[in-house]
């Protein structure tokens, strides 16, 4: 099958004057495209998928959609593809079902990973930072294959379960002063733990569902992660509609609408703040007590990525505010350097950008030449790989983190295929 595909969009490449006479994007684009489905994929026995994230040998909830999303405008074209993305949301849900808290898991049970971390342990688990993006990505992959493709086979016993394990979570973590969860990592980054003997700085209720992580695997501050909300809060809407038209769940369909409505409310009157320069602008993190970030991380879901995780459209005059701020050095997370200018991520050196942070700037970007500038931008900071990294330095692009980043390099091929029509 890889080698069919790959013929494929060779054949679709040849056809594109984006790619006319630019043998350094073609080659970047394969590559890319290739990346996941060449290096990362194992089919199991029971049919099911397991991806890691790239030079780390673990599969996160998270990374494993975001590395197959570009693949799924093929899933009709290919059988193969069909099989692995359902295969893949088979693993997922059953991930969730052992432990929902946990962002990273092993192909088996057998206790590797951060085994020392002060937390519920589990056999089967690599990493247990609670992350609300991690549950909210296998619902978005398992929503948009049922769309591209009209199957539905993969909404079973397991993943209706899933579901409901997923809401029951997001609701008890409305008020996280009840929860047992707790997080504390030794002799690490204090971004590792978190505050409070592990379980957070105190929040208020606020009817958004609190998350101990960022999407970068950095503790929160403010437990109210805003742009992870408002993924829940998009996801909550899939739900809404798979509980109708699916499983025929009235009692599924309202407990969906109304958490949804309660974390949208609460971002709506926690969440914006009046900046002196910017005008109303959405905040990172709040804790319901009036503290709150102002800031963007690179790692999606950011701020920057409201229009493409379908929040809000490009043209929301909040966005608007948000992303002039966000693209800005008053965003202490955005640097500039010699070779480029983007949004970093605590979770790498001052003035290293993230390439995937130029990626989701064009793709919620509507100016051509804007897109155009950070493709090129691209491909000249891939210090000669003609792959993607995590995070370069934009003094020196030869300086970069992660080698083998699957993630990143889908999202590179997401966005050439954006510009190709074919999403």
């Amino acid at each position: 099958m890889n080698i069919r595909l790959k013929e494929a969009i060779n054949d679709r490449v040849k056809e594109m004057d984006i790619f006319s006479g630019n043998e350094k994007l073609r080659t970047m684009f394969i590559n890319c495209f290739m990346n996941t489905i060449e290096t990362t994929v194992e089919i199991l026995d029971d049919g099911s998928v397991y991806i890691i994230t790239g030079d780390i040998p673990a599969m996160w909830l998270r990374d494993s959609t975001g590395q197959v999303k570009h693949y799924l405008k093929f899933a009709n074209e290919f059988d193969e593809i069909k099989r692995m993305i359902m295969g893949l949301i088979k693993r997922q849900m059953m991930y969730i079902n052992i432990d929902p808290y946990a962002n990273a898991f092993n192909k088996e049970p057998n206790n590797k990973g951060h085994v020392t971390d002060l937390t519920k342990r589990n056999p089967w688990i690599w990493e247990r930072k609670y992350e609300i993006d991690s549950l909210c990505y296998p619902i978005q992959l398992a929503y948009l294959f049922w769309k591209e493709t009209g199957i539905t086979q993969h909404f079973d016993t397991d993943f209706k379960k899933a579901v409901k394990t997923i809401l029951s979570i997001w609701k008890f973590e409305q008020k996280h002063e009840t929860s047992d969860y707790r997080f504390k990592r030794l002799l690490s980054s204090e971004t590792d733990t978190l505050q409070n003997n592990g379980k957070g700085l105190p929040v208020n209720y606020t009817g958004m569902t609190w998350s101990g992580f960022r999407p970068s695997d950095d503790r929160c501050i403010y437990g109210y992660l805003i742009p992870s909300n408002m993924f829940a809060v998009v996801v909550l809407k899939y739900v809404e509609e798979i509980a109708l038209q699916i499983y025929n769940d009235i009692d599924l369909q309202n407990e969906a609408k109304i958490l949804g409505q309660q974390i949208d409310d609460g971002i709506k009157k926690y969440g914006i703040i009046e900046h002196h320069k910017y005008g109303k602008i959405y905040a990172y993190e709040v804790d319901g007590f009036g503290n709150y970030i102002v800031m963007d991380d690179a790692n999606v879901p950011s701020l920057l990525s409201i229009p493409y995780i379908g929040y809000s459209n490009s043209d929301d005059p909040l966005y608007i505010n948000t992303r002039k701020f966000i693209l800005s050095e008053d965003n202490p997370y955005y640097f500039k350097g010699q070779y480029a200018k983007g949004v970093g991520s605590p979770h790498t050196k001052k003035g290293y950008i993230w390439p995937m942070s130029l990626i989701i700037q064009a793709l919620t970007s509507n100016d051509v030449k804007e897109i155009m500038d950070i493709i090129n931008v691209l491909l000249n900071t891939d210090a000669g790989t003609n792959y993607i990294h995590e995070s370069f330095d934009g003094d020196n692009p030869q300086n970069y983190t992660r080698h083998w980043f699957a993630w990143a390099n889908s999202l590179f091929a997401e966005l050439i295929l954006k510009i190709m029509g074919v999403y």
